[in-house]
């Protein structure tokens, strides 16, 4: 048997080759930097399979048609960057509300607005989290090699199919565009999840009815199985309501599905902890830089090891407070005023001094960057 052929990739390709062997069948988008060659490459990809490609006339109607194209049965994906998922926001908070699986990739550029179109930047992670209006949970991923711009698209397909939701998977410009030479695995090695589907007649069916997984078995629309979607709070029969004793457990569903899953969404790396004194906990591209670091600052005798969060939301906890106990120092490098290392000081609760260290002019922090901060901190 032959040996797996290493190919030469581009973090886009990668999200997009992991797609199509997540299943993905259904991609509408609208292209924009430095997302487009997602687009570029599902737009060759997608009809030589004899799949629907559509591109949209803006990011609101891509989000919109993918709702539709995933209500109907298929495995969906949009990719956008800054601008184009702050104006997908309501339509995900749809999608969150209907329980309806999707998978959105934001390559984050520098921002607000237009900001810096192809210069790199983190200021997204809170947007991932909180973008969309009203309380609701959130997955989101971010990998920092093209080898997990393949694997974690592939997991955000999994876990939207699983839980019926939406996940952000959340890339920025460097891991888009960097090329790496990866071994993907082959198909029999990739594990696939596909959504439940009710077993019961279409006269019995009641589609938000759940079993003790709180996860809906919605029939894809167009089989046999009429029933009633909404971005209103609904009762079982999807129908709108604001009954209290119909409200609250619907909220409490919604969250529980999620939450009770926590240890399964927990995402981390970690890279030389056992004997560190200092930890960085870093994500996306700022972790290629903190491994580096932490390369160099062992080969001049500093004890540091690191963290690499690639599961932002749910929020690592358990993880990162096992990262941080017993160490002196804590920092957390990022692309942003500082938008991962609240959540850090947060489950850290004062044990531990935790550090940021932020940059904002579009261009990466660097490994020296990382050591000197910690060597100001000794």
């Amino acid at each position: 048997m032959a040996k797996p052929r290493a190919q030469l990739l581009q973090g886009n390709e990668a999200i997009a080759l992991g797609a199509l062997a997540a299943g993905c069948n259904f991609f509408a988008g609208y292209p924009i930097t430095p997302a487009s060659e997602i687009t570029e490459r599902m737009s060759r990809e997608m009809p030589a399979r004899g799949y629907p490609f559509i591109q949209m006339e803006d990011e609101i109607a891509s989000i919109g048609c993918c709702i539709g194209g995933s209500l109907a049965g298929k495995k969906v994906m949009t990719a956008t960057s800054g601008p184009g998922f702050s104006l997908m926001q309501e339509n995900l908070g749809y999608a969150c509300i209907a329980e309806v699986p999707l998978v959105v990739v934001n390559v984050m550029r520098g921002g607000p607005s237009t900001g810096l179109p192809t210069n790199v930047a983190q200021g997204d992670v809170q947007q991932a989290r909180w973008g969309t209006h009203g309380d609701h949970p959130a997955i989101v991923l971010c990998p920092a090699t093209v080898a997990q711009c393949y694997e974690l698209t592939i997991t955000a397909f999994n876990w939207a199919e699983r839980f019926r939701t939406p996940v952000v998977l959340l890339s920025d410009e460097v891991v888009a565009h960097m090329r790496e030479k990866v071994v993907l695995p082959e198909p029999h090695e990739i594990e696939v999840i596909d959504r439940r589907q009710p077993t019961v007649p279409p006269d019995w069916y009641v589609p938000y009815k759940t079993d003790g997984s709180l996860i809906p078995q919605l029939a894809n629309l167009g089989e046999g199985y009429r029933y009633h979607v909404t971005g209103l709070v609904h009762d079982e029969r999807g129908f709108p309501t604001r009954r209290a004793d119909e409200v609250e457990p619907f909220y409490n569903r919604l969250f529980g599905k999620i939450s009770r899953h926590f240890a399964d969404l927990e995402r981390v790396k970690a890279y030389q902890l056992d004997d560190a004194e200092m930890v960085i906990i870093a994500y996306g591209c700022t972790a290629r830089a903190a491994a580096a670091a932490v390369r160099i600052g062992r080969e001049r005798g500093l004890k540091v090891g690191m963290l690499q969060l690639m599961s932002i939301w749910p929020f690592p906890r358990r993880p990162v407070e096992e990262a941080l106990t017993g160490k002196r120092l804590a920092l957390v490098p990022e692309l942003n005023m500082g938008q991962i290392s609240r959540e850090v000081k947060r489950v850290n609760d004062g044990r531990t001094q935790v550090l940021r260290h932020g940059k904002m002019d579009g261009s990466m922090i660097t490994p020296d960057e990382i050591l000197g901060r910690l060597r100001e901190a000794k």
